[in-house]
């Protein structure tokens, strides 16, 4: 049967690339792979790929099918349970302000804060969902 494998790669819109490189780069500390300042950054997080788009740029492109949202989005990503102290403590220290932590009916455990365009970040835990890989499965690149 014909199925997809998983998520290739996901997108979040942001106003400011050199901003956003900052956040993501720096306080969620993940690993870029490709900047393009007047349109996107990109980030390698395990098989999946996270592109940062400039809506403007991609609304007008003409090399590929144009695409943008308005709005905030939302990402959740996947942290350890054993880390959920220490991701809580390095955001306050970063000065990014929680604005919820949620403790899941099936044991999983959420953090949210805002980036600096105003999209929800999440880190949780992976048993937030039903048939979720144990921590052990869970791999960070």
């Amino acid at each position: 049967m014909l199925r997809p494998q998983g998520i290739l790669e996901a997108s979040l819109y942001v106003n400011d690339i050199e901003r956003a490189d900052a956040f993501y780069s720096n306080v969620l500390r993940l690993c870029r792979i490709r900047k393009k300042a007047e349109r996107e950054v990109a980030y390698r997080l395990g098989t999946t790929v996270l592109i940062l788009f400039h809506p403007e740029a991609t609304r007008t492109q003409t090399d590929l099918p144009a695409h943008s949202a308005t709005g905030t989005g939302h990402l959740a990503l996947c942290m350890h349970p054993q880390e959920i102290d220490a991701w809580r403590a390095h955001l306050q220290s970063c000065g990014v302000k929680i604005e919820r932590e949620k403790q899941w009916q099936r044991g999983g455990y959420s953090i949210y804060f805002r980036d600096p365009d105003d999209n929800c970040v999440e880190l949780a835990t992976a048993n937030v969902w039903p048939d979720s890989p144990s921590p052990a499965e869970v791999t960070h690149k």
